[in-house]
């Protein structure tokens, strides 16, 4: 258990005091309006990016309620965290999967379920003798609305760590706004922008993503299709915002360095919808593969016309989330016809595919339960958002157990080069880099393949990741630090 003698309490509330003054201050005096802001990051600012059992393993132990309600007793200390995911919408799916994942890191903790969703609310729960009370706030997927939340969050509910974050221009405005100038710690995600934790203007010590990012994407898939296939030139397309971009980026760094020629780039709006001129434009310039750096707002177009087409090379990317697989499934069983087959699968040219995270892709205890935990929870299985996120929260508590406090400052310093030990992808699943506070993590590489029989009503789409193809460790899928990609220095 851990304990503070009186005279350190009286000091820390003390600071606790002077701590939340200076933060209203300083933001006070910046005018954090978003009237006087908005625009600061561009378009960026209404882009989209980036779905009954124990949860068992830890010895903690603990008990959870949701909507404010009583703990039942037995913390002696509290963490209060302001949770920024989208909760209305259409995009609300990234917010449920981002939120579910955190609330299941600390139930695993707990050695309990995750409490149901609490919506744009409050929930409390208890791992050992530390209360952790999330208030959660509805970002909208708005710039704008998740730096209005942050500030309140901070000046107004004296929260120890802010979390979340689904858009990368929502996370950067929120870093440089609020986390930067009022002193707060921030564990992202699953905003993926691989910039953030790559520019000095986002990076800090006190930024922490535990979520995977897009340079992990590009330095896995990439690789194995360079090294794996006979794929020797890529045309590379992306969404025209900081996810698409750092797609492209990350994907043309990567696939040079791997000796693959880049015949060509370009970026279209999100919705783009006129593809088979484009896709025609690969086909001429040579490429045996596409890589579509896009959401659920373009890829089923883009997908549609290259099923439709007659196109001689490959698409492969990143393996997207359940909503994005729904659509692109029913894509392909209207354009190749039902039943939908390995074999159609395979004669399409689509994939492989990078896996950030998927339920069906790590075979391990705390996976397991996890995934037991959550669909129960829940009614659909972990999905690509989840693992980073309850990474996230796990490592939370482990730093608040090994720092011996849960004031911001302290956790913060203590995810420093983290392992963080409980994840879904193993036992020291995710470390904290630190040169630029990333967490590194194992990516896998996979086909698509029909649902099976097993995961069909908790998954919900035609198809969905086969078992790996491949596994990349850690240590090859986020950027070094002596990379010419790397900004940060901590």
């Amino acid at each position: 258990m851990l304990t503070r003698p009186t005279m350190w309490v009286a000091s820390l509330l003390v600071l606790v005091m002077q701590n939340t003054a200076t933060r209203r201050r300083v933001l006070g005096a910046l005018g954090v309006g978003v009237a006087g802001l908005g625009g600061c990051v561009g378009d960026d600012s209404s882009m989209t990016e980036p779905e009954n059992s124990n949860g068992g393993g830890s010895t903690d132990g603990g008990s959870t309620a949701t909507d404010g309600g009583s703990t039942g007793g037995g913390s002696s200390q509290t963490v209060t965290i302001g949770m920024l995911q989208p909760r209305s919408g259409d995009l609300k799916y990234y917010g449920d999967q981002a939120l579910w994942g955190f609330l299941s890191g600390l139930a695993y903790k707990a050695d309990a379920d995750p409490p149901s969703d609490p919506g744009s609310g409050e929930v409390t729960m208890t791992v050992g003798d530390t209360e952790y009370r999330l208030l959660v706030r509805d970002t909208e997927f708005s710039a704008d609305t998740a730096q209005t939340a942050a500030t309140n969050l901070v000046e107004n509910q004296d929260v120890d760590l802010l979390a979340g974050c689904t858009s990368s221009a929502v996370a950067s405005r929120v870093i440089t706004t609020v986390v930067n100038q009022a002193q707060v710690p921030i564990m992202l995600g699953p905003a993926a922008s691989a910039d953030i934790t790559s520019n000095s203007e986002t990076c800090s010590d006190l930024v922490y993503r535990s979520s995977e990012n897009t340079a992990m994407d590009a330095r896995s898939g990439g690789k194995y299709v360079a090294r794996e296939t006979d794929v020797s030139s890529v045309y590379l397309f992306g969404a025209d915002y900081s996810f698409g971009r750092a797609v492209v980026n990350n994907y043309r760094s990567v696939l040079e360095a791997e000796g693959v020629d880049i015949v060509g780039e370009r970026f279209v709006e999100q919705g783009y919808a006129e593809w088979d001129g484009l896709l025609e434009n690969a086909e001429q310039a040579g490429a045996e593969g596409v890589v579509g750096g896009f959401t659920v707002a373009t890829l089923p177009a883009m997908f549609n016309a290259f099923l439709s087409g007659d196109y001689s090379y490959r698409v492969f990317g990143g393996l997207a989330t359940r909503i994005t697989n729904s659509v692109v499934g029913g894509t392909m069983q209207s354009v190749l016809g039902e039943p939908l087959t390995a074999e159609k699968i395979q004669q399409s040219k689509l994939g492989p595919f990078t896996t950030r995270y998927h339920w069906n892709q790590y075979d391990n205890p705390i996976n397991d339960a996890f995934v037991e935990s959550y669909t129960g929870t829940y009614g659909v299985v972990p999905d690509l958002f989840t693992a980073g996120t309850f990474t996230g929260a796990s490592a939370i508590h482990q730093a608040v157990q090994e720092s011996g406090s849960t004031a911001g400052a302290d956790v913060a310093d203590s995810l420093k080069g983290m392992t963080v030990t409980d994840t879904p992808k193993g036992e020291g699943g995710y470390t904290f880099q630190e040169y630029n506070n990333q967490a590194r993590s194992a990516m896998t590489v996979a086909d698509l393949t029909p649902t099976t029989d097993e995961w069909a009503d908790n998954w919900g789409a035609a198809v969905m990741p086969s078992q790996p193809l491949a596994r990349i460790a850690p240590d090859e899928t986020t950027i070094p630090a002596d990379s010419d990609q790397m900004g940060c220095s901590l």
